[in-house]
């Protein structure tokens, strides 16, 4: 298979990477809107060559390694690819990506969601194993076409991930919970104390826990603005879920009821009974 990668930043360059082991894959070349990003991508190796966009038609498989709205605008101009082309977007969002598929490439599109990732971004973030032994959601998969869900299993298998298999909106709903709101709450932690101390004081007592909680604070202003942007309901439910626990911590606590405040922590706790 050639593969065309378009989007050459954290997802798209560690997926170049991770392509290059496989033996059934005979070249990676590709292409981003970013002229700095196509020339950092080739000195670190990450593709054989940029080319436009309106050449990723030639390929055998297609990756959309951009932001959602990205993805709606790029397959609009993908019409008229071969009926054997597949298609696979990487989005972290997925219903408003399906809803806007043409009809015409239906069958050609793998709507994907890898589950990993870092709060950097741009070619020089790529890291070789970011996909290895992680989840992939697989969206709406019975809407592609036998072959395109040959080839999608058969990569995201070759890449060691464990497939997961669901609806676009299920998906959507779930990642606002396990994903999007802790980014929210990451930035709001981060404007918080930025908004109270001065940079001294934080660079002086910020430890593990304040540098674990406002990690994602990191992450690309332009990805995620875009992700709030596309499940915006879904986000704002688990935000108001989110205030909803906080206001009872915050009231068990104004109200010295600290047996319910260690129950609150109890509680919480077991997430990683779960996770563990």
């Amino acid at each position: 298979m050639n593969v065309a990668i378009v989007g050459l930043g954290l997802m798209g360059g560690s997926l170049a990477l991770s392509l290059k082991k496989l033996d059934f894959i005979k070249d990676i070349v590709g292409t981003d809107h970013n002229e700095l990003h196509q020339e950092q991508a080739l000195e670190l190796g990450l593709v054989s060559k940029i080319i436009d966009f309106k050449e990723v038609k030639d390929y055998d498989v297609i990756f959309l390694a951009i932001p959602v709205d990205g993805v709606i605008s790029a397959i609009k101009d993908l019409v008229d690819i071969s009926k054997d082309t597949t298609i696979i977007d990487l989005g972290s969002t997925k219903k408003k990506i399906v809803s806007s598929i043409p009809a015409s490439i239906r069958e050609n599109f793998v709507a994907a969601h890898p589950m990993t990732g870092t709060e950097n971004f741009g070619p020089h973030a790529a890291i070789e194993d970011l996909y290895t032994d992680m989840v992939v959601v697989l969206c709406d998969l019975e809407d592609s076409g036998k072959l395109q869900q040959i080839v999608s299993k058969k990569i995201f298998k070759a890449l060691h991930m464990k497939k997961y298999f669901m609806g676009a909106s299920e998906h959507d709903r779930h990642a606002a919970f396990i994903s999007h709101m802790p980014h929210a709450i990451s930035y709001s932690i981060a404007n918080t104390v930025m908004n109270q101390e001065n940079k001294h004081n934080i660079l002086a007592l910020a430890a593990g826990g304040f540098r674990s909680m406002s990690r994602l604070a990191k992450s690309s202003p332009n990805m995620w603005e875009d992700i709030f942007r596309q499940n915006k309901d879904n986000l704002l439910e688990a935000i108001k879920l989110f205030e909803d626990e906080l206001k009872k911590l915050k009231q068990n606590i104004q109200d010295d009821d600290w047996s319910k405040v260690h129950q609150d922590i109890q509680s919480g706790n077991k997430l990683h009974d779960i996770l563990d």
